[in-house]
This record gives C-alpha cells, sequence and structure tokens, in this order.
C-alpha cells in the first residue's frame, strides 16, 4: 500500500510523510513551497528565512512536487484578500487542489486501487474526489472543529466586548468547502476527542471519524537538568513562580481567563510570561494586572529561553483541535495546566492539571497548588517529560498503520 500526502505550509513540520518515507510508504508529497539549497539561500539573503522552515532533511530523497514560483507570486500579489483571510485560504486551497490534480494527471504507473490519498483540510477536495473517482482511498485531516469552533469564538466575543482586536468573520463558503470534504473522504482524521466530537455535532458520521494525535520530535529540544526544580524550597519576588503561556494571544486560547487568573494571585509571588502574536486590543493589553507581561512574537532561540525558565505551562484553551505546545513544554520538563478542549495529553495530578475551560478561579487555584507545593512540582515536571515521549514519531507510525487497517476494513 503507497500514500499520497498533499499538504499546504509545514504543517506539524512534515510529520506524515516523514514517517511514510521511513516505511517506504510514501509515493510523492505535494506542497505549495519546497525550499531546497537554492530557496533557502534566497530566503537567508532577502531577509526570509521562513523559507528554510518549508523543508525537512527526512524527506531530503523524497519524491516532492511543488508549485514554487506560483505559492511565491501569490503571496506577494495576493493583498486584494487582506479584507478577510479566509478569503484567501479558499483561494489558496482551491489553487493548490487543482494544480495537485493537474499533477496527479501525469501519474501514469500508480495503481490507484492501491493508494491512499491524504491531505489537509481546505487544500483536500479537488484531489479527493479525482483519486476516489479512481478507486483510490481519499483521507482528510481536519485540523481543528471548524464550524463549532468559530460559533463558540463568536459566543465568547460577546461576552467580552472590546477585547477582541476584530470580530471573527469567516464565509459561509469557508466552512461548505470543509464540509464538502469531509463528504467524499472515506476517512475523517482529527486530533482529538475533542475535535471528533465537534465534528460528530456538525453531521459527520462518528463511524468515518478517528482520532489521531499529532507527533513531537523532541530530539531538539533543550533538556533540563532533571530535579533542579529540587533547589527552590520557595518563591519570592525576586525569584517568582513563573507560568508561561505560548501561543496566539486571542480569545479562543482563553486569554481572558487567564488574564482574571493573574489577577487573583497578584498579591502571590508569581508572574506570568504571555509569549506570542496579540490578536487582542491594546486596551486589553494595558488592563492587564501588573503581574503579567506581553512579549509579542518571538523566535524559535528565544522561545527556548522562556521554556527553560518557566516553571509551569497553561493551555486555558476554549477550543483547539490538539495545541502541539503542550508536548513541547512536557518535553521541557513543564507541567501542563490544561483545559478538556485540546488534545488529551495531561493526565490530571501526574504531569499537570486539568481544569474547566473559561473557569479563572480554576485556573488560578491550580496555579497556587504548583506554588505551594515545591514536591508535586518537582515529580509532575519528571512525569512531564516521560509523557512527552509517548507522543513519538514512532507512535505516529503505529497509530498511521491502524489507520490503513481501518480503511480497508470499511
Amino acid at each position: 500500500m503507497k500514500w499520497i500526502c498533499s499538504q499546504i505550509g509545514a504543517r506539524e513540520h512534515y510529520a506524515v510523510p516523514r514517517v511514510l518515507h521511513r516505511a517506504r510508504k510514501l509515493e510523492r508529497l505535494y506542497t505549495d513551497l519546497w525550499a531546497g539549497t537554492m530557496w533557502q539561500a534566497l530566503g537567508a539573503l532577502s531577509g526570509r528565512p521562513v523559507l528554510g522552515t518549508r523543508f525537512h532533511r527526512d524527506l531530503a530523497d523524497a519524491r516532492v512536487t511543488s508549485f514554487d514560483f506560483t505559492t511565491i507570486l501569490d503571496s506577494t500579489f495576493g493583498g486584494s484578500f487582506k479584507r478577510n483571510l479566509y478569503d484567501w485560504f479558499l483561494y489558496v486551497g482551491k489553487d493548490f487542489g487543482e494544480r495537485v490534480v493537474e499533477s496527479l494527471k501525469r501519474e501514469k504507473k500508480i495503481s490507484w486501487k492501491e493508494t491512499i490519498f491524504f491531505g489537509y483540510d481546505t487544500g483536500f477536495l479537488e484531489p479527493a474526489q479525482w483519486v476516489k473517482a479512481r478507486g483510490g482511498k481519499v483521507i482528510v485531516c481536519q485540523m481543528d472543529p471548524s464550524r463549532y469552533e468559530v460559533d463558540l469564538v463568536r459566543e465568547e466575543g460577546g461576552q467580552w466586548p472590546g477585547l477582541a482586536k476584530k470580530p471573527v468573520d469567516v464565509p459561509e463558503a469557508y466552512f461548505q468547502r470543509r464540509e464538502s470534504e469531509w463528504a467524499v473522504a472515506d476517512l475523517v482524521m482529527v486530533n482529538s476527542e475533542w475535535s471528533k466530537q465537534a465534528l460528530i455535532k456538525q453531521g459527520v458520521c462518528e463511524s468515518k471519524l478517528m482520532v489521531v494525535p499529532l507527533a513531537y520530535d523532541s530530539e531538539k529540544s533543550q533538556k533540563r537538568v532533571s530535579g533542579i526544580r529540587s533547589q527552590i524550597s520557595s518563591f519570592s519576588p525576586k525569584r517568582p513562580f513563573r507560568v508561561l503561556f505560548l501561543g496566539q494571544v486571542i480569545l479562543r486560547k482563553g486569554i481572558q481567563y487567564l488574564m482574571e487568573a493573574a489577577r487573583m494571585l497578584q498579591d502571590e509571588s508569581v508572574h506570568f510570561d504571555v509569549v506570542g502574536s496579540i490578536g487582542i486590543s491594546e486596551e486589553g493589553v494595558k488592563s492587564a494586572p501588573k503581574n503579567m507581561t506581553f512579549h509579542g512574537s518571538v523566535n524559535r532561540d528565544q522561545t527556548e529561553e522562556f521554556y527553560t525558565s518557566a516553571d509551569v505551562f497553561v493551555l486555558p484553551t476554549l477550543s483547539d483541535g490538539f495545541a502541539l505546545t503542550q508536548i513541547e513544554a512536557m518535553a521541557h520538563g513543564l507541567p501542563v495546566i490544561a483545559t478538556p478542549n485540546c488534545g488529551a495529553v495531561v493526565t490530571d495530578g501526574v504531569d499537570g492539571l486539568i481544569v474547566n475551560a473559561s473557569d479563572a478561579a480554576a485556573l488560578a487555584e491550580g496555579i497556587r497548588l504548583l506554588l505551594q507545593d515545591s514536591e508535586k512540582l518537582i515529580s509532575m515536571s519528571d512525569s512531564a517529560r516521560n509523557k512527552a515521549k509517548q507522543f513519538s514519531l514512532s507512535q505516529l507510525g503505529e497509530n498511521l498503520k491502524a489507520v490503513e487497517e481501518h480503511i480497508f476494513s470499511r
């Protein structure tokens, strides 16, 4: 059995095609931009080092088809879509899908009945229809809970007027395209039970859904010294307990409840570091308590520094397809305080805490618990490192084997 993978961008650091290539099951990877040596050099010279992320050495000898010049031209002259980002996503998804179809038509040696086409939402529809018409199996990975999530965030915006930079404005056509992708797919892969239940509420048959958690390659993670926190008997204003939030600073991620929790802990030796692109209003940032610092977007090296200096990681999300940062934080030895509205990573009371979404008091109480119990903090830190190892590329490989068996047993 061979797989053809298709993805816009470097989603999951190309984890799925990398795993399949290792297993010698990857027929081809289609992507919008593949930055070989030339593109990486041009990216460095032009001040766009991001091009270097559109490549992975594990796939250096894989068969990759990309649409480099078209992608760069579109990104340069796509200003007409600035009014609504989702219109841009629709345009890019359809254009990419059609280009993949044209390339697939040139494949002459593929036995389609022994082929699985795997792609991600929004860029999946056209090639999936083409492959399925020729007897192949098609799998779409839905990265987020779609309409259910957007409705939740809209409702949240009404409860916190003026906090978001701008209201959520997703065109109906965006949802309809995704729903068409679910309909044509033989299997809809999601990364969490949270997403699975959200898609069931949107009409996807449960038998068509399969949960496959994301994988995290921790080999590059900066390892913390085991037991380093045992040297800390108490925290103080000079060495406060550091709480790290890393991700988009938006209502969906629960920043409003983290701000409230920080306000409840102003008299404690706690400091909150908020790292990531800021999607709340300037007034909202100014309203945050003094024990919270907004750092904005940072580079990878700075991210490592924040992980290393933190004592606990918080993910007060209202909705996430998975939230890979949970595993990344654990790989750095950080216990995680998360909500149930994302991928199931945290074991409550073992490597972190689970608190209800939209509950600032519960979030504050969880932080206070770890602040006051250094032994539990150290124990959870060790357990967190071990938990991160469970979300390996090898485990993803086993999960994809199960997907393959499932899709051909239906």
